[in-house]
């Protein structure tokens, strides 16, 4: 069995346990909890059974017990579990753009009649 993983991380003002671990080759499976207040909000499993006989059989499970682990902080960070979170309130929607007030962005009329201008005035 290899030893997990624990981290504490701080999102939406409040404080996650994010836990993974081994199960052992007995029951060759990695399970990754999200804890709010003691309570799991997400679970995701993994079986390892199709390897378990490969060489290095614990650093292969270190590998995925860690990329699990950091894959579910980052789904939590980006907002997939809010749904899941009692009491949660959705963030503020960011106000629609109006057509002329997007970030660097041009219209393909624009960029065409960029164009068309640009190739004129390279003729004269």
């Amino acid at each position: 069995m290899v030893q997990g993983f624990n981290d504490n991380v701080s999102y939406r003002g409040q404080i996650f346990h994010v836990q993974t671990e081994d199960s052992g080759p007995r029951n060759p499976m990695v399970i990754t909890h999200i804890f709010l207040g003691g309570n799991v909000i997400a679970t995701r499993k993994t079986s390892y059974e199709d390897i378990i006989k490969v060489e290095r059989l614990e650093e292969v499970v270190r590998e995925i017990m860690r990329e699990q682990h950091l894959q579910m902080i980052k789904e939590l960070r980006s907002g997939k579990y809010d749904h899941l979170i009692p009491g949660l309130t959705p963030p503020p929607a960011p106000e629609a753009k109006k057509e002329g007030e997007r970030r660097g962005e041009r219209s393909l009329d624009e960029v065409i009649l960029d164009y068309l201008a640009q190739e004129l005035e390279e003729k004269r």
